[in-house]
């Protein structure tokens, strides 16, 4: 989709990213520390500093206190982290649970380990979980269930209840584990707070937990992420990352330690600055034949078009980016079984000109 909006110069409110930079504060100590010569392999696990520093921010935010050498890697990438896990803990035969819609990168990974993934929509208009059918797909083969929260693409969020019953479950089946992808974990709107894995002791000890700086620090393309997990699970998710990517480039990993210590208040506003665009992308689509129910997470916005189109969603964000000119992805490429719904999914991380100027094209269909 963003290579049909380059093409057609169409608004690419498609794949996740900003279009405005990183902090300029954090780009100079990336130069900093290229010119002070780190620029050489750092330790497999991460620069120590940075792995001190995201013990010291996981304690303070959810009072989970973490071993920075035995608990905490740093990957390249949200997705790597992702595969990492995977690869650790699944094999052949192995049965891994995703809900539905998922992120496009859970099922190759579990296919590539020899694994078969089980797919579990999520329900209502809230995009929830139904406890008791995740339960009921629950088998002796099951080793995974991925969760993710905020979620891609329908910007929901889990509850501290919902962690409560994943660890009833969880608690009866020996040998099975969780994956958290938890990258957007700073982006949850109307004063509600992130609910975490990390705060939950009975799951923590089976589960990684996945954040992201690109999603944090509006800076996709470092590709500059971590996982958390006991000692023991990160012990065999090393044994599979030192031979993915190894390490994770050097100055970046330095900057950001950085910046975690001198700049806090950039991550604890963050909630508010997306608000902030959410609101306004909301308002500017008020007069538009869309129905929008607004995103309780994440930087997506899901916009459901029945009174414009019953085109297939596959064809509706073709026509949005040639003939209106704003790009958009469809839902339904996020599940094994589509539902039969009109339903796309917008990015608001943009500049607030550019989400005006695309509402005002999408208002007028």
């Amino acid at each position: 989709m963003s290579q049909m909006a380059l093409d057609y110069q169409a608004i690419n409110l498609s794949q996740g990213y900003p279009d405005f930079n990183c902090p300029q504060a954090l780009v100079d100590r990336v130069t900093y520390h290229m010119n002070a010569g780190h620029n050489q392999y750092p330790p497999m696990a991460g620069v120590v500093r940075l792995r001190e520093q995201i013990a010291r921010k996981t304690e303070s935010l959810y009072g989970r206190k973490l071993s920075p050498d035995n608990e905490i890697t740093v990957t390249s990438g949200a997705t790597e982290s992702l595969f990492v896990a995977i690869q650790a803990v699944v094999g052949s035969g192995d049965e891994v649970i995703v809900f539905d819609p998922a992120y496009d990168s859970y099922e190759p990974a579990v296919t590539l380990a020899g694994g078969k993934t089980i797919h579990v929509a999520l329900e209502g208009q809230d995009f929830h979980i139904n406890w008791q059918q995740f339960e009921d797909r629950v088998s002796d083969k099951t080793k995974l269930v991925i969760l993710n929260s905020p979620h891609n693409p329908t910007g929901s969020v889990i509850s501290a209840q919902d962690l409560d019953v994943l660890g009833e479950i969880v608690g009866k089946h020996a040998g099975l584990f969780v994956l958290s992808d938890e990258v957007y974990e700073h982006m949850v709107f109307d004063g509600i707070k992130h609910t975490t894995v990390l705060g939950h002791d009975e799951l923590f000890e089976r589960s990684f937990v996945v954040s992201s700086f690109g999603k944090t620090y509006h800076a996709t393309g470092w590709k500059v992420a971590y996982t958390i997990a006991p000692a023991q699970l990160t012990h065999e998710f090393r044994k599979i990352h030192q031979f993915v990517t190894f390490t994770t480039v050097t100055p970046i990993q330095h900057a950001l330690a950085d910046f975690l210590a001198s700049d806090p208040q950039h991550y604890l506003q963050l909630a508010d600055f997306y608000q902030s665009k959410r609101d306004l992308f909301v308002a500017a689509l008020k007069k538009s034949r869309f129905h929008i129910s607004p995103s309780p997470g994440t930087f997506f916005q899901l916009a459901e078009y029945g009174d414009i189109s019953h085109q297939p969603d596959t064809e509706f964000v073709e026509y949005l980016t040639k003939e209106v000119g704003v790009a958009a992805i469809p839902i339904s490429v996020f599940y094994a079984s589509p539902p039969s719904a009109n339903v796309v999914r917008f990015c608001f991380a943009k500049d607030d000109e550019t989400l005006q100027r695309a509402a005002s094209l999408l208002c007028e269909l």
